[in-house]
């Protein structure tokens, strides 16, 4: 995987994936062992990034899968490409998180697509990098808090009526609910509420035959970075790390294939943390 990224900046967020160098790496040569063959999964975010590599190695593993994203661009048709190699259609649904209708269209349009629903991951999520906890806006915390963790109370809300006994909901939260980090306050604080609502909600559904877990991933090279930071802290970025670089999205997407097939059948409310070498004991 490559270390080095040439300093670079989006103005736009969520930003591209088409217009990053190197382009991210979201998928490998591994075949796919049918572990989810015959399901159905929703994931917010799906068109970049994580998300677009969780898709990927979803339809892989014999997944249909509906991909929700906010705007129209490339990405979602780069993504939907990228099934169709594993002979799978992606629903596309544009569609905004923060709002709480749209999060219902979601689980409208997939079940109208597909008749039903066995995996739901909640991933979409913006950060807004701020010096001090004084310059983060009324409107930029609510809007963070809208999109990276009211989005998976509606989700889950509309999701639920339709999930049977051995689906799973799988949050994606991230190392800064552990660590902390000062330039991004309320992005961590919506990181964090995601561990409790993941620990809350698993003790909720558990005896509906539902599991609920999360994944914490450390600094990953997906589009949120570039439309985030300034370019002379994009080519530093996951230089910190115990392994000295960022992980690429298909070094995290196999934590989320594991958690939605049988093999996790025993593991409910739990983290994983594919961070690079940080030790998180919490």
């Amino acid at each position: 995987m490559p270390k080095n990224i040439p300093p670079q900046h989006q103005e736009q967020q969520p930003g591209i994936e088409a217009e990053m160098t190197p382009a991210p790496v979201y998928d490998n040569d591994d075949p796919g062992l049918g572990r989810l063959q015959g399901k159905v999964a929703i994931i917010t975010g799906g068109d970049s990034g994580i998300g677009r590599a969780v898709a990927v190695q979803f339809a892989k593993e014999g997944a249909d899968v509906a991909i929700a994203y906010l705007d129209e661009n490339l990405d979602a048709a780069e993504t939907a490409e990228a099934m169709r190699k594993y002979n799978k259609e992606a629903l596309l649904i544009a569609a905004d998180v923060s709002k709480e209708s749209e999060c219902k269209l979601i689980v409208e349009e997939t079940i109208n697509r597909f008749g039903k629903i066995d995996i739901v991951v909640n991933n979409a999520a913006v950060q807004y990098e701020q010096k001090s906890v004084e310059d983060i806006s009324a409107d930029q915390l609510e809007h963070t808090f809208k999109v990276n963790i009211f989005a998976h109370f509606h989700l889950c809300k509309y999701a639920l009526p339709h999930l049977k006994p051995g689906s799973v909901i799988i949050n994606t939260a991230s190392i800064t609910a552990y660590r902390g980090n000062p330039s991004l306050i309320d992005y961590s604080s919506t990181k964090g509420a995601i561990v409790a609502f993941t620990r809350s909600l698993s003790q909720a559904v558990a005896d509906r035959g539902i599991r609920v877990n999360a994944v914490a991933p450390g600094p990953v090279w997906t589009p949120l970075i570039p439309a985030s930071f300034d370019a002379e802290k994009v080519a530093k970025f996951g230089k910190d790390t115990t392994l000295k670089r960022p992980a690429q999205p298909i070094e995290i997407a196999p934590c989320y294939v594991f958690l939605a097939s049988k093999e996790s059948a025993f593991i409910t409310g739990q983290v994983l943390h594919p961070n690079g070498g940080t030790v998180v004991n919490t």
